[in-house]
């Protein structure tokens, strides 16, 4: 069952092999979403704020913003916080993505308004399935359009 419901799933994600298996297990699940990968929270801020000239996000358009949190130039927390204090972000589902289990890091996310806090499991198979069921998750989602400026 194909499903892209509309939304384009932002990925800031700095280890590649884990991003491959991320998008590689979505279209296993039958997302069809088109995924924009950054490799550090400045790229993926840069598009998110318009700093970047070439690509920004688009007024009209539903995004869902998977984030990590250990990422060199700007790390996750500061680009949760930052989205979330933007108005025109604010309502943005954000779903910390991260190796990090630590209940305070934790805490810390929901405190800044991260929507959901999944743990990447250290084992292949955990983590391929982890994965599959966050995409089962986003076909079923409704997730609120970017304001204009």
């Amino acid at each position: 069952m194909q499903n892209d419901n509309g939304v384009t799933i932002l990925m800031a994600e700095d280890d590649d092999g884990h991003a491959l298996l991320i998008q590689q297990r979505f279209e296993s699940a039958g997302v069809s979403n088109p995924v924009i990968r950054f490799r550090d929270g400045k790229e993926a801020w840069d598009f998110l704020s318009g700093n970047d000239t070439d690509s920004k996000i688009k007024a009209g358009k539903a995004y869902l913003l998977l984030l990590d949190i250990r990422m060199p130039g700007m790390d996750g927390m500061e680009v949760l916080r930052r989205v979330k204090e933007t108005p025109r972000l604010k309502n943005m589902p954000v779903i910390m993505l991260t190796t990090t289990d630590d209940p305070r890091e934790i805490a810390r996310s929901y405190e800044l308004g991260c929507n959901n806090y999944l743990v990447k499991p250290v084992e292949f198979e955990k983590f391929a399935e982890v994965i599959k069921r966050l995409g089962l998750f986003l076909m079923i989602v409704k997730v609120s359009k970017i304001n204009g400026r």
